[in-house]
């Protein structure tokens, strides 16, 4: 007992597994398999058979198999002997073909037939001798011209007509390609001579022309260098010409536009003149009437002078004397007078305050009234003093300022050009009688602004050393009231 299992079980468990497996190492043996690029020729008591891509059982003894190659082959074809051209010249060609066993069953068991027992050299010797054959009958047809230049046409001939020589064998042309062709006469070598004469003389014949061409087309540039030359010198000489032309223009127009300008500057200098005159006499009675002015000035000056120093002396009166008094007189009542009566006194005391203001203004302006009366009094006594040597002397006094301010105009003038024609009222003398004339127009100016001639003012005042009468004295306004 093995395990529970009677052993004779086990025993026939193993012989059985055993010669299974040298069944079947037995049948492995006898299995052949034909791969992609050959073919299994099997022959014995099932009669012959190709096998291709698939395997087969062979059993010894009563079968036997062989392998055919069924890859390309590929070989040179290159005869020992010279070829002959059409022509008779001597040639050696040397070419490659490519060949194979066709895939069918027939050209299988053709190949076999032929090929089967032997080697791989026999059988490239046999297929080369064939294929030199039908190349020497080949290339006899032809010239050396054509099968130089025409390889491809060699190629298709000779697949066309071993295709038939080549299926008795069970093979088939794939390609066959011509390497080189050569001979020993230098045939070929000289066939192209001639072409390259007439391609060495095109060219010669080609350079002799572009040198034509070129020296056409240079003369042809020199004329017209020559012609564009001769055009751009009578351009340059037009140019010039016109040139000349425009600057003489130019110079006359220059030379006019200057004697226009002198002409200008003379009608200029000569209404310069003529304006002078006039200005001059312009600013003379700007002179008098701003001398007037000035004097009309000076009074209201003079006037707000009085009423300023009226006003200071009454204000210093207020502040020394009245204000002092007033504020004491404030104080010693606030300080004597009770609580209760403090908003009394304090009105009484504004009361006063503005009374006593009003007595003090009241009587600043009698003063000053009497003060200006006084003055107006005595500048009328200073005034009937004056006699006509008085008069004489404050109007010669005077004629100098009169004169300055007349001619203040004058001084603000930078430069004066003197045009002298000649005469005794020329040059810096009429400047000289002008300002004579301006002097000698004082006394018309006073009689037009005043009214009265100076013959009729100088027979009203007294003549020298004449004495003024003496006017009655009069009282002061205070004075007067007081009577």
């Amino acid at each position: 007992m093995f395990l529970g299992i009677p052993i004779v079980y086990v025993v026939v468990a193993g012989l059985s597994v055993l010669v299974l497996m040298m069944l079947m190492s037995g049948l492995a043996r006898l299995y052949r398999k034909a791969g992609p690029h050959e073919a299994l020729i099997v022959y014995g008591f099932r009669n012959k058979r190709v096998v291709v891509g698939r395997g087969t059982i062979v059993f010894p003894m009563v079968e036997n198999c062989h392998d055919l190659s069924l890859e390309l082959m590929s070989f040179d074809v290159a005869p020992q002997q010279d070829l002959y051209t059409k022509q008779g010249v001597a040639v050696t060609v040397e070419a490659v073909a490519q060949i194979k066993v066709k895939s069918d069953t027939e050209s299988i068991w053709t190949a076999a037939e032929q090929f089967l027992t032997k080697s791989d050299q026999e059988r490239e010797g046999l297929i080369k001798l064939v294929m030199e054959g039908h190349l020497r009958g080949i290339i006899g047809q032809l010239t050396v011209e054509e099968i130089v230049k025409q390889p491809e046409m060699v190629g298709d001939r000779m697949r066309s007509t071993c295709a038939d020589d080549m299926n008795k064998m069970g093979l088939e042309v794939i390609s066959f390609t011509i390497k080189e062709v050569r001979d020993k006469n230098e045939y070929i070598i000289n066939m192209g001579r001639p072409d390259v004469a007439r391609i060495k003389r095109d060219a010669d014949v080609a350079a002799a022309e572009a040198d034509r061409d070129t020296a056409i087309r240079r003369a042809l540039a020199t004329r017209e260098a020559a012609v564009a030359k001769a055009q751009a010198d009578q351009d340059r000489v037009l140019a010039e010409t016109l040139s000349l032309a425009k600057q003489a223009e130019a110079t006359r127009d220059l030379e006019v536009k200057r004697a226009q300008y002198v002409e200008v500057t003379k009608r200029q200098q000569a209404q310069a003149d003529k304006a002078y005159d006039i200005q001059t006499a312009i600013m003379q009675q700007q002179v008098t009437a701003e001398q007037v002015k000035v004097q009309q000035v000076e009074k209201e000056q003079q006037v707000k002078v009085q009423e300023a120093e009226i006003n200071r002396r009454q204000n210093e009166l207020i502040a020394t004397v009245l204000k002092p008094a007033e504020i004491e007189r404030q104080r010693i009542e606030t300080l004597a007078a009770a609580e209760k009566q403090r908003l009394i006194a304090e009105a009484e005391g504004h009361a006063s305050s503005i009374r006593a203001q009003g007595e003090a203004e009241s009587e600043i302006i009698f003063k000053k009234g009497d003060a200006e009366a006084r003055a107006m009094n005595v500048k009328a006594e200073a005034y009937q003093e004056y006699n006509q040597a008085a008069i004489y002397d404050k109007l010669l006094t005077s004629m100098p300022e009169i004169m300055r301010a007349m001619a203040a105009p004058l001084a603000n003038v930078d430069r004066i050009t003197v045009v002298s024609t000649g005469g005794d009222s020329s040059g810096m003398n009429k400047i000289t009688g002008d300002l004579t004339k301006m002097a000698a127009q004082v006394p018309a100016l006073f009689e037009t602004l005043s009214g009265m001639s100076m013959s009729d003012l100088l027979s009203k005042v007294r003549g020298i050393g004449d004495k003024a009468a003496k006017p009655p004295e009069k009282l002061p306004v205070a004075d007067a009231g007081k009577k």
